[in-house]
């Protein structure tokens, strides 16, 4: 291939001097986005704390902006929605830490007799002269259970170091909302500065429908919880199940907050701790809840989200899959209020036009008179 003559006619002049500046350029790019990745790995656990406290801000923004309408110094709202929200969550856990300590006591003093219990079937149907005595000594001498003992002991000294680590990221967390929903304002006018006027009005929009589409979605699966934990409450109640308030708290909150499994493992505690009571009743229990899921899918969750904000099951699973697979367990939890908001984006900037015709028949449908 020829060269670009200059205008003497010598050739290569024209890009003389410039392969070095492009090689300068292409190494100053590369050596930046290794630096950014290297940033985005170092500080990958701020940057999901500060994303967490994002969303729980959108969430929380509406009441603030609530209590700010209504004369309220906007710090001072924010404060009192964060307390209503310590208070319910200190609340939970006493409920929750109670019960598993009351029943944890229960099953140890009946291990004893659990353990009479499996010795005399053994030793009728296998003809066996075991002793409840003789077996525990022998438990006790095996070197395979000390060895489990002694992993369960390390393995609540690694949790209780964990608990401690979920405390701090939880108060970074809430220190961080705090100062989102506090300065809102101010933070948008920090944003809206370095764009030009048309972007602007973009911008706010999208972060009014952020907003929106976030609450919506929190407040509709605090009212379904709501619902759930009354219900379940009162039914346990009736049937004579031990701690029918935290079950049904648990319930409740569980079944509507944990993403695709939250259902299943919401009711797998209030049936466990009837079947410790009454097998018959641990039916009961098993089949209330299927019901009552059925009762919610049906009836109850399509009426309350018409109002805040619907998410097709098929995006909603599919969402939880992809944050799950990108972020882990904190990803789920942030796929659903995700999905939410970019339903909603694509909504307001998607047109739809009238379908003309049955999708399953191809039935042209009957023209609707112009109003």
């Amino acid at each position: 291939m020829e060269q670009p003559a200059a205008a003497d006619g010598r050739p290569g002049d024209r890009w003389r001097g410039r392969p070095p500046r492009d090689v300068a350029l292409l190494l100053a790019g590369t050596a930046a986005l290794v630096i950014a990745f290297w940033l985005v790995f170092r500080l990958r656990s701020l940057l999901v704390m500060l994303l967490i406290s994002f969303f729980l801000s959108f969430a929380l923004e509406p009441p603030v902006n609530l209590l700010a309408a209504r004369g309220w110094r906007r710090g001072l709202g924010t404060a009192v929605v964060f307390v209503a929200i310590v208070v319910a969550v200190v609340l939970f856990v006493a409920a929750l830490g109670s019960l598993l300590v009351t029943q944890i006591g229960e099953l140890v003093d009946a291990i004893p007799g659990y353990t009479q219990q499996v010795v005399d079937f053994l030793n009728d149907r296998l003809g066996t002269d075991l002793s409840a005595g003789e077996l525990a000594d022998q438990l006790r001498a095996n070197q395979g259970v000390k060895d489990f003992v002694n992993g369960l002991a390390a393995g609540a000294v690694g949790l209780s170091t964990t608990l401690v680590g979920l405390v701090l990221q939880a108060f970074t967390i809430g220190l961080f909302t705090f100062y989102l929903v506090a300065d809102g304002p101010r933070l948008r006018r920090t944003v809206c500065s370095v764009l030009p006027p048309g972007r602007q009005e973009v911008a706010l929009r999208v972060w009014d429908l952020a907003i929106d589409s976030t609450g919506g979605y929190v407040y509709s699966r605090v009212l379904l919880a709501a619902v759930s934990a009354v219900a379940t409450t009162l039914f346990l109640t009736l049937v004579g199940v031990p701690y029918p308030l935290a079950l049904g708290l648990w319930v409740g909150l569980v079944s509507q907050f944990v993403p695709t499994v939250g259902t299943y493992l919401a009711g797998a505690l209030p049936v466990l701790i009837a079947l410790l009571d009454n097998p018959v009743t641990a039916l009961w229990v098993l089949a209330f809840i299927v019901v009552y899921q059925q009762f919610e899918n049906m009836i109850l969750s399509p009426k309350i989200t018409a109002r805040t904000m619907a998410l097709h099951p098929a995006v909603a699973f599919g969402a939880v899959i992809a944050g799950g697979a990108i972020m882990g367990p904190i990803g789920a939890l942030l796929a659903l209020p995700a999905a939410a908001c970019g339903q909603a984006l694509v909504s307001i900037y998607l047109h739809r036009y009238e379908v003309i015709a049955d999708p399953m028949t191809s039935t042209p449908y009957p023209a609707r008179r112009a109003r």
